[in-house]
């Protein structure tokens, strides 16, 4: 049997060593991407991964500097910035791999950052597009990630904490917060949480918050993910921790409401009233996603005599021809919808529209021309599609089309009854989630009538004096103005 504990041990022990030349080249071996470079005259060795590096980096920070060196003079340059001396193996190894030189002179080592830049340039998010406001967005690199944050809060007490997660991958994960303003304790609780992540890599920042849930079994999405810095901003500026993991071009927020799902940035470029309405508008469409058709399922299998009774004149001739009952008629239409939208969302941004808008209308009146379903199912699950996407996230708006098919389900099965009881547990399920602690249904339970007013509702800026409490802040006021 294999000791494996004695094995880690002494791996451990080993990355403690000093760093060498052949120590290097020994834990390396195989890698056909690695270049070994030796410059006799000064007796410079230089070690790099070659699509790491980038050749006017190569050029000025090894090349120039020791080409006709002699040891002394070499001497001299690696004391100098941008040299870095390195005392460990562990330490050397992680440069290596993070696209630095290690540059070895008599029993020293030092490590030189030739990285080269890799990467898309900032642009507006795809997903996250708003009419009024800032139109840049993250992209896969951290750095750049974290320079947009920093230039837009310009203090010192946006601090950062810098972890690695995955134990091959190492990605970089970096926390970030205002202090004096965020919950000291939700900080501890936080990098403890992810310092206890055990995996082999971790890939982009959705899936990183599924490794932290609290609730993992939860359909709902418990941290709030954006691709634009401005959202980021608001949420330090409002009490909360943000997060960036290198590669991916999504950052997340914690702890987090349910009803952060429906604020848009835009809400706040636009005046309040205005800001109210559209707020508002996601809430209802959130009932109309979850509940329309499955309330016409109700009605037409069970409760006739809750339809007007022109309205049931004109029901009951369009269902004459369909050979389904309503439950498998709603299932096999939103299922076709759900078909025609991954669909376009998987093809080219061209033909994807295409796909979209010419199979719903081409489908649909098919399905009706053919018996198959009747006009008035087909404007049910059309109305339920299009209020889905006036939920801002992505990810809130997948995991409600999910409820919905639940929610039609039962509702075949025992009518309004049937709603209501999946209405009943879906409530229940959002009051048993949890995120750092803090209830996922703030304001509405605990109660707390101070936030509603930029939850519910956008409130003018002067009434947004509190952060909200989600954040449990100790340093709670945000605005100080008057009228």
């Amino acid at each position: 049997m294999v000791d494996k504990s004695g094995s880690a041990e002494a791996d451990a022990t080993a990355l403690t060593d000093r760093p060498s030349l052949q120590k290097i080249l020994e834990h390396f071996k195989d890698c056909s991407d690695m270049t070994r470079r030796s410059f006799s005259s000064c007796g410079v060795e230089a070690v790099y991964f070659t699509f790491l590096a980038g050749n006017d980096e190569l050029l000025r920070d090894l090349v120039l500097p020791f080409a006709d060196a002699d040891p002394q003079e070499a001497a001299s340059v690696l004391y100098r910035p941008p040299y870095c001396t390195v005392e460990t193996l562990g330490e050397c190894i992680e440069g290596i791999l993070n696209g630095h030189a290690a540059i070895f002179l008599e029993d020293r080592a030092w490590l030189a950052d030739v990285a080269r830049s890799v990467g898309r340039k900032i642009e507006q998010s795809e997903t996250e597009t708003v009419i009024a406001g800032p139109h840049d967005g993250f992209v896969e690199n951290w750095t750049e990630n974290l320079a947009v944050i920093r230039r837009r809060l310009k203090s010192a007490k946006l601090k950062t904490v810098m972890l690695s997660v995955g134990e091959v991958s190492k990605t970089k994960v970096v926390l970030l917060y205002l202090d004096g303003i965020a919950n000291p304790a939700l900080v501890d609780r936080m990098t403890r949480r992810v310092e206890s992540i055990e995996i082999d890599g971790v890939y982009d920042a959705n899936m990183f918050v599924q490794l932290i849930d609290e609730n993992p079994n939860s359909v709902f999405p418990q941290f709030m993910t954006t691709e634009r810095p401005d959202a980021v901003t608001s949420k330090l500026l409002g009490g909360r921790i943000a997060c960036i993991v290198d590669g991916s071009p999504s950052v997340f927020s914690t702890p987090t409401s349910f009803f952060d799902f429906f604020a848009s940035p835009d809400d706040y470029y636009q005046r309040w009233l205005l800001g109210t309405a559209l707020r508002m508008l996601r809430i209802l469409g959130f009932l109309i996603t979850i509940c329309f058709t499955a309330f016409y399922v109700a009605i037409t299998t069970f409760h006739y005599e809750m339809i007007p009774h022109t309205m049931l004149l004109n029901l009951t001739e369009s269902r004459s021809k369909v050979p389904f009952p309503p439950l498998i008629e709603a299932l096999l239409m939103e299922t076709t919808i759900e078909l025609l939208r991954e669909a376009g969302a998987r093809l080219p941004t061209k033909i994807g529209q295409t796909i979209g808008i010419v199979g719903g209308i081409v489908i649909g009146q098919a399905a009706v021309q053919a018996g198959f379903t009747s006009n008035i199912l087909i404007i049910a699950v059309a109305t339920s599609a299009i209020a889905s996407f006036v939920i801002p996230s992505y990810i809130m708006s997948a995991s409600l089309r999910l409820i919905r098919f639940g929610l039609i389900i039962l509702a075949g099965i025992l009518g309004n009854l049937g709603l209501m009881m999946g209405i009943a547990l879906v409530i229940i399920q959002l009051a048993g989630i949890t995120n750092l602690g803090a209830s996922y249904l703030t304001p509405v339970a605990p109660a707390n009538l101070a936030d509603a007013i930029d939850t519910f509702v956008r409130g003018p800026f002067y009434a947004l004096r509190k952060r909200p409490s989600i954040a449990q802040s100790p340093n709670p006021v945000k605005v100080k103005m008057k009228k």
